[in-house]
């Protein structure tokens, strides 16, 4: 009797762990905008991480090398102000970075955006807003 009931907690241990995973795993991530693409992967952190946020890998690329414009990422955690990563003119940056709130545990909502700096009299151009909300 011992046994059969161990071997049941190990198995929803198992399968519990198993949709855990499955949860965490990394998706597909592409942002693009005339002149600008950022593609990689991003994932939630579980919360037993500190940050605990999103987390987002990959490449910033300046498409267009003759425009003389520079590129960048924008980002916004929660309800805080917007914060830029900024890429390179006629190059591609990497991105490895936990979008987090630090004053909490557990990050909820993130959004993000690439963008091209026109420069100050003109606009810059911006992809739309995408918004990653942990469940």
């Amino acid at each position: 009797m011992r046994k059969l009931a161990t071997a049941v907690v190990a198995a929803g241990l198992f399968f519990g762990g198993m949709g855990v995973a499955v949860a965490d795993s990394e998706h597909k991530l592409v942002l693009t905008d005339p002149g600008v693409t950022f593609a990689g992967t991003y994932q939630w952190q579980s919360t037993s991480k500190i940050p605990s946020g999103l987390h987002v890998k990959g490449e910033l690329r300046d498409d267009d090398d003759a425009d003389g414009h520079n590129v960048y990422l924008r980002s916004r955690v929660e309800s805080y102000r917007w914060a830029r990563f900024t890429g390179t003119q006629k190059r591609n940056v990497k991105v490895d970075k936990v979008f987090a709130d630090g004053a909490v545990l557990k990050t909820k909502e993130v959004r993000l955006q690439v963008c091209r700096d026109r420069g100050s009299l003109r606009p810059d151009n911006c992809s739309p807003e995408r918004l990653f909300s942990r469940r």
